[in-house]
């Protein structure tokens, strides 16, 4: 069953920061990996949904010209936007189980990242959550997943059936990725076909 918000309003009661996101040299070299993944150098309109305290927020941040992020527990977006003061982000309570209408407001984006949500749904809403993002992503968009791969057991499932889910939808074509025993990193491409890589668009090969 999905995680609720009472789930994580309870999380967040005990601890501003209770995923350690800001203090610990896995989270650090996790957001390094990620903004390293990402094929272009630039983006228009970015996705971040569950921001929490706006780590991943500020350094995507530096890379979009725009970027909603999002999370459902209002304390976490409070902290989230005392960190990023950035008239180019904004950030809306939601999650990827509620309508898109708020986040897309009639339009697209072109990079959507899901860091560390997708097991917070089950496999219905997960499924759900991605022909959505793929509806809202513009052709050739980037989807960024990443997600910790040992078991917890409050979570509907794990980080590696989130990517097996993820890598069946249609729609997506993987680009590349990272794995290790602790988190898998991949990267699609909204596309039928698998599009250039950043070399061939720079024109080196």
């Amino acid at each position: 069953m999905t995680l609720d918000q009472n789930y994580f309003d309870a999380v967040y009661t005990e601890s501003a920061d209770p995923f350690r996101l800001g203090d610990n040299w896995y989270e650090d070299r996790k957001y390094a990996l990620t903004v390293a993944a990402l094929p272009r150098a630039r983006y228009r309109r970015a996705l971040e949904p569950g921001c929490s305290i706006g780590i991943l927020t500020e350094k995507l941040a530096a890379r979009c010209d725009a970027l909603v992020s999002t999370d459902i527990v209002a304390s976490a977006l409070a902290s989230a936007q005392a960190r990023v003061d950035s008239a180019q982000v904004r950030f809306v309570e939601w999650s990827l189980t509620q309508s898109w209408d708020a986040v897309a407001e009639g339009g697209t984006f072109d990079l959507i990242v899901l860091s560390e949500v997708g097991y917070y749904l089950d496999g219905n809403d997960l499924r759900a959550a991605l022909d959505s993002a793929i509806a809202h992503l513009e052709p050739g968009g980037t989807l960024l997943a990443v997600h910790w791969r040992h078991p917890v057991a409050d979570y509907p499932q794990s980080g590696d059936q989130v990517h097996g889910i993820i890598a069946a939808a249609d729609g997506l074509v993987r680009m590349g990725g990272y794995v290790d025993e602790d988190v898998i990193l991949e990267v699609f491409a909204a596309s039928t076909d698998r599009p250039d890589s950043v070399a061939r668009i720079e024109g080196l090969v």
